[in-house]
């Protein structure tokens, strides 16, 4: 069985969770959910699972799935809002919870209206621009990079001038960096056991010039330094 904690995260999910076909709640769609497409899956996948079904629970009570309304759906909709959730979030939540919910119905063969479909809301509520970062101020990061010379500050280069996310420029290791017969260096981005990929997508060369391939060359040149 699951339960709600704190920010309405559900927990405790069996891995052998059996539920009747004929009263399944939704804390035990998100144990069959996660017992049969969470392995393997990183820790977010499963936060994200509990914590979405956690707030329906929360504002709605753990029916079975076949009980929730449309007024639940909305009422679910409203508390996300009065939490102050953005718009986008509240999408990633609701197509987590239409998942998990479609997902267990499918399993164990039931007929289900998903009332979490078709749900209105202002999915550009509380979502601001990312401005991009001026030049002048890129540059003196750049400048201050060169000046102060550590590890971090060759992290800070290598994302700088590559458009690295911080969590892959932070996972690689030596081996990572290749240098090519012309003289030129890429970093190879892939996945490592300490450091997973957002997406299958994500892995992929990136040439390493200007203030990257400095701090690359800084790294290479460390021979203390992990490889």
């Amino acid at each position: 069985m699951l339960r709600l904690q704190g920010e309405a995260r559900v927990i405790a999910s069996s891995p052998s969770l059996e539920v009747s076909s004929a009263s399944v709640k939704l804390s035990e769609a998100v144990g069959i959910y996660m017992r049969l497409k969470g392995q393997g899956r990183p820790d977010t996948f499963h936060r994200a699972a509990e914590r979405s079904c956690g707030y329906v629970i929360e504002a709605c009570g753990d029916k079975h799935l076949d009980a929730y309304t449309k007024a639940d759906a909305n009422k679910f909709r409203d508390a996300l809002i009065k939490r102050g959730v953005a718009g986008s979030s509240i999408t990633r939540i609701f197509g987590t919870v239409r998942a998990i919910t479609n997902f267990a119905a499918s399993e164990l063969e039931l007929t289900l209206t998903n009332p979490f479909n078709g749900v209105y809301y202002d999915r550009e509520a509380g979502v601001s621009d990312r401005n991009p970062i001026p030049a002048d101020a890129l540059s003196e990061v750049q400048r201050q990079c060169r000046q102060m010379d550590d590890d971090i500050r060759w992290l800070v280069a290598l994302v700088s001038d590559t458009g690295m996310r911080l969590a892959e420029a932070a996972g690689m290791v030596k081996e990572d960096i290749e240098r090519r017969p012309a003289g030129s260096l890429v970093v190879r981005v892939r996945p490592h056991p300490w450091r997973r990929l957002k997406t299958k997508g994500s892995e992929r060369l990136v040439p390493l010039e200007g203030v990257a391939r400095w701090a690359a060359e800084r790294l290479l040149s460390r021979p203390d330094l992990c490889g």
